[in-house]
Formats: C-alpha cells, sequence, structure tokens
C-alpha cells in the first residue's frame, strides 16, 4: 500500500493512495503515519476518491518523533566524487570507500513534502547540493537486529532529498551543521510498504531543471539495506518510525568541475522505481 499524509480543508489527514488512478482515499479516524506503522490504528479508507491534484501533500511522516538516520559514502562513484572534490574534510586518496557505514543525523525539523519551497539560506552557505537517497521507515521496534532479520524490522520505503550546505559540512569537520538546515529534508510524495517493491533493485534517479544528474541503482550500494539496519541497531534499540536514508550515488553538484551548486528558482526531481517522484524548488 502507498499512504500518503495531506492537508484537506485545513486538516492533516491520512490517505491510501491509488497511483494508476492519482487519487487517494482517506484513512478513517487516523491522521498521523506513525499511528499505522506501529499498530495502533487500522486501515480503514472511507469516502470518495479524491484527486492528488486537490490536495495538499505533506511528507508521508512530517514530524519525525527521532531524528533521521543517514547513510553517507554509500555508492562508490559518488564516495570518489566526494573524496575528490575539495569538501570532505580529512580526504585520504586511495581510502575513499570506508570499511564501516559512514552515520550522521539530519532533525526532524528539516523535514518538508512534496512541492514545499528548500531556503537557499544565503546568510548561512553558497554551497546548496542535492542528494537523491532511498529512505527506510522502520516497522518493528528491535536493537542488534541481524542481517537476516532486517526486512522484518522494515515497514516501508520513501524518498528523500539529503540537501546539503557543502562549506558548512566542510569547514566545520563533520556534517551534521552542513545537512541540518530548515527544510533540507524532502520527503516522500508517499510511503510504500515492503511488499509493494524489490529494495535491492530499485532505480535512483535525480534531475534538477530537467537535466537528469544522478542515475543509479540501489544494487548498488556499498553497504546494503540489512547491513545498515543490522549496524546502526547494534546497541541502540531502532522504533516505529525511524527513518534510515541510505545514500546518494555519483552525480551531485561537487561532482562537477566546477560544482554545479543550486541556485533561486532550480527545480530537483528525485524518482525511484515504485516510490513515485519527490519535487522542490530552491528559493
Amino acid at each position: 500500500m502507498k499512504f500518503a499524509t495531506f492537508l484537506l480543508d485545513g486538516k492533516t489527514k491520512v490517505g491510501v493512495v491509488d497511483e494508476s488512478t492519482a487519487t487517494l482515499r482517506a484513512v478513517e479516524d487516523v491522521s498521523s503515519v506513525l499511528d499505522i506503522i506501529s499498530g495502533k490504528a487500522t486501515v480503514k479508507p472511507s469516502g470518495p476518491a479524491i484527486a492528488l491534484s486537490q490536495v495538499k501533500l505533506l511528507a508521508p511522516i512530517p514530524s519525525p518523533e527521532r531524528n533521521i538516520f543517514c547513510v553517507g559514502k554509500n555508492y562508490r562513484e559518488h564516495a570518489k566524487e566526494f573524496s575528490n572534490s575539495g569538501f570532505e574534510a580529512g580526504a585520504v586518496k586511495g581510502a575513499e570507500i570506508d570499511e564501516y557505514p559512514a552515520v550522521f543525523t539530519k532533525p526532524a525539523s528539516s523535514v518538508i513534502g512534496p512541492d514545499a519551497d528548500v531556503d537557499l539560506h544565503p546568510q548561512a552557505t553558497n554551497s546548496v547540493d542535492y542528494e537523491a537517497e532511498l529512505a527506510i521507515v522502520i516497522g518493528k521496534a528491535g536493537r542488534d537486529i541481524p542481517k537476516d532479520q532486517a526486512y522484518n524490522h522494515i515497514f516501508g520505503y520513501t524518498i528523500i532529498n539529503d540537501v546539503t550546505s557543502r562549506d558548512r559540512q566542510r569547514n566545520h569537520k563533520q556534517w551534521f551543521l552542513g545537512k541540518a538546515l530548515d527544510t533540507f529534508c524532502p520527503m516522500g510524495p508517499w510511503l510504500v510498504t515492503g511488499d509493494e517493491l524489490e529494495p535491492e533493485n530499485l532505480d535512483v534517479k535525480c534531475w534538477v531543471n530537467n537535466e537528469l544528474r544522478q542515475n543509479a541503482n540501489t544494487r548498488d550500494l556499498i553497504f546494503d539495506i540489512p547491513t545498515l539496519v543490522s549496524s546502526i541497531s547494534a546497541g541502540l534499540t531502532l522504533v516505529p518510525g525511524d527513518i534510515i536514508s541510505t545514500g546518494t550515488p555519483a552525480g551531485v553538484g561537487i561532482g562537477f568541475n566546477p560544482p554545479k551548486f543550486l541556485r533561486a528558482g532550480d527545480v530537483v526531481t528525485i524518482s525511484i522505481t515504485g516510490l513515485g517522484s519527490l519535487t522542490n524548488t530552491f528559493r
């Protein structure tokens, strides 16, 4: 199933999406996808189908209860382009691929939905970049989750744009401040349950102003989904609604010479097989 969070008549609702007809039906007495993920609510779509064009889509989880877990340098070619860009503090030639997943977080306050504007924050940065990513949403709590049980703990998947201030990422010698600015985590357009996808064979694409910049497949991940779930849950309890963004492929702005940073009016669209498309304008 595909779950969307949306605004209609000033009220936040949850709906089940029918992508083939571009409609959704509201889920009765449910205002948060988190209630469905945690099993607190029963999915009972009610009322007539509503055209997606008639509602304002929000992020499927507009207010995550915890920071989003994010994985850096998880596609080989991107790890190389990042290391060679001059924006990775402490980069060592020949050591672009990490032995263990590099994990950081984005605050819940950075989350916005489809078609929402991303603030370029010109007072804070002049090097804003895009990163198309598949995101995992945890459905079953667990700690020290073995790899062969990882998929049992996943509820579904969505798209995240891990928007990044490259100068803040480099200058502060860590990633949080470059990733944490308000509006720097577009998410959506909906949350798709795991039974509808082959997560290890999804095309990940990103366009900037209709120019295809990123084009990869999740089979190219250095650390696959079971490895990420197992590594992050080691000694740390994952809970329903936790989000893990799995990393971005090559083709980001710093991969060009000179870099192609985002400017006011740029439109970024990310598409992942089975998950729809996420579009945001940078202002």
